[in-house]
Order: structure tokens, then C-alpha cells, then sequence
């Protein structure tokens, strides 16, 4: 198990963590998670008002807790991944602008124009 960055881990091919965590993502995205949050919630509800055994409210709170947590580790993952494609997209822009400013044309606007389609990598 690494601590690095998530975008950092790996070359320019997406690991099983960030393909799953792209498939994830879209996955809690849809009408579709909407709908699955919506029925955890029924089922909280018909647990309660239904009065059963505290095992059962237990058991539906836990799974509620679990995704909950889940949706978490997405969300920070994602904010991560955005975060280092912004700011690549910042320094590739500024090396380019720095690069004209100085007569200069190469390197750092070839990076920048690889920098910009970035969003389909992230």
C-alpha cells in the first residue's frame, strides 16, 4: 500500500483503484444511486416506525454508516485527482506564457498543449 498522491501512483495508465474509483464515481453520479440512497432511507424508516428488534436498526444504520464512509473515500479521491489536474494545467500555462514572453517557443508549449486534454485522464 502506497501514501503517495493518487494521480502520482502509476504512469499514464490507470491503475484497478482509479478505474474503479472512475466507474464509482459515475455509478453515484446517476438517478440511478439517488434512487438506492432513497430506498436505504425507506428501509430506515420502515424499520423504525415498524418497531422492530434493535439488531435490525442496527443493521440498517451500520449499512447506511457504510456508505456513507464510501461515498467519503470517493469524494476525497476525485478532489484529489481534480485538485493535481488544475494545478498541472496552471503550471503548464505559466511556463507557456513565460516561454512567449521571452521570444522563446518550444517546450513549454508543447506541454501545454498536452496538459489541456488532461480532463479525459483524470
Amino acid at each position: 500500500m502506497t501514501l503517495r498522491h493518487p494521480v502520482e501512483r502509476g504512469g499514464s495508465q490507470r491503475g484497478r483503484f482509479a478505474e474503479l474509483a472512475r466507474k464509482s464515481s459515475h455509478f453515484t453520479s446517476s438517478p440511478a444511486f439517488f434512487v438506492v440512497c432513497l430506498a436505504l432511507i425507506a428501509l430506515f424508516l420502515a424499520v423504525h416506525f415498524a418497531r422492530l428488534s434493535l439488531g435490525w436498526q442496527l443493521l440498517v444504520g451500520d449499512l447506511i454508516t457504510a456508505v456513507t464512509l464510501l461515498l467519503l473515500a470517493l469524494l476525497k479521491n476525485s478532489e484529489l485527482r481534480a485538485e493535481h489536474a488544475i494545478q498541472r494545467k496552471l503550471d503548464a500555462l505559466a511556463a507557456a506564457l513565460l516561454e512567449s514572453r521571452e521570444g522563446q517557443g518550444g517546450e513549454a508549449a508543447e506541454d501545454l498543449k498536452k496538459v489541456i486534454r488532461m480532463e479525459d485522464e483524470t
